[in-house]
């Protein structure tokens, strides 16, 4: 399960603790414990695809965790400002413009 000697609690901890647990150990250790730290993507491009994906269905709510997170795995604001502009062609138009909503509140705050 979850390491609870952390100084710190993750995201997942503190939005969830005791309430979900499973859902807190998948979350920090299978996904961000195991498949974003395998090797076949760059942390850069597994953000980038992250960003792509939650920006195409919509979900706006864990976008601005992953923006921020795509700016420390080294995709520039201009990067990630024209990727969610070239999805508005392929996912949506209203998926687009939610997404740089949010884009503008994590760059521009």
């Amino acid at each position: 399960m979850t390491d609870h000697t952390r100084h710190e609690p993750s995201g997942a901890e503190k939005m969830f603790g005791d309430f979900a647990p499973a859902l807190v150990h998948f979350t920090d250790d299978v996904l961000f414990g195991e498949v974003w730290k395998r090797t076949d993507l760059t942390p850069k491009e597994r953000s980038l695809v992250t960003v792509a994906a939650l920006t195409a269905g919509g979900n706006t709510e864990q976008l601005g965790y992953h923006l921020g997170l795509a700016k420390e795995n080294g995709n520039t604001e201009a990067e990630l400002i024209e990727a969610i502009t070239h999805l508005a062609f392929y996912a949506g138009w209203p998926q687009a413009m939610a997404a740089m909503t949010v884009a503008k509140k994590v760059f521009r705050s």
